[in-house]
């Protein structure tokens, strides 16, 4: 695969803010769309919280969820954004929502035992005005990989408040240097390695 090569990116923001409230988790994942964008790749945002998505760990809870429509989005996508906010050290419930419904694609395999999700790309964006970011990048990143996605070096992207601040990652004039070197590196490498599945993927088992 060429650096020409198009490439898809959904990124799923799980503020607990619904649309259109301003949400810093939701301004850090575009961002990080912005930054894609210039490694060939279009992405999409869902807000997760405006849809209802339904409680439970299989890939369709049935009458009236919207998961399923959410989904498609990401099975049509080579790169997976995940982006919450910080609370009481942990990642919003909406993440860990998504975390569970994720679960079901452990069901979902291909022809060699695989999950569907085998091949795509995953990262990570915390954002919060408290501790955690470093434990949440690390419990996204793992139930991720156990789903199946593939996690790129340096794939996860946080910003904290100093300690017992008030502020939001919105409120700040401008994004901090270290944010931002790292939201580079972090789309140039999940755009090199989403190609490079592209182009060799996984062995079957």
């Amino acid at each position: 695969m060429t650096e020409a090569t198009p490439l898809r990116a959904l990124a799923l923001v799980c503020s607990l803010k619904a649309s259109p409230a301003p949400s810093s988790s939701d301004l850090i994942a575009r961002q990080l769309l912005e930054e894609l964008a210039k490694h060939g790749v279009t992405g999409d945002v869902v807000r997760v919280v405006d849809h209802d998505v339904k409680p439970g760990v299989e890939v369709d809870m049935g009458e009236g969820d919207a998961w399923p429509a959410i989904r498609a989005r990401m099975m049509a996508a080579d790169i997976l954004v995940v982006s919450t906010p910080t609370w009481v050290r942990h990642m919003s419930s909406v993440a860990q929502r998504v975390l569970e419904r994720l679960d079901g694609e452990l069901s979902e395999t291909d022809g060699t035992g695989r999950p569907l999700v085998t091949g795509k790309v995953a990262v990570t964006a915390v954002v919060g005005n408290e501790d955690g970011a470093h434990k949440i990048t690390a419990d996204l990143m793992q139930g991720l990989n156990d789903m199946g996605f593939t996690i790129p070096a340096q794939g996860g992207t946080y910003w904290n408040d100093e300690a017992m601040g008030s502020r939001d990652y919105l409120d700040l004039a401008e994004t901090p240097e270290a944010v931002a070197s790292t939201n580079t590196t972090l789309a140039e490498n999940a755009a090199s390695l989403a190609r490079a599945l592209k182009a060799s993927p996984y062995p079957g088992s």
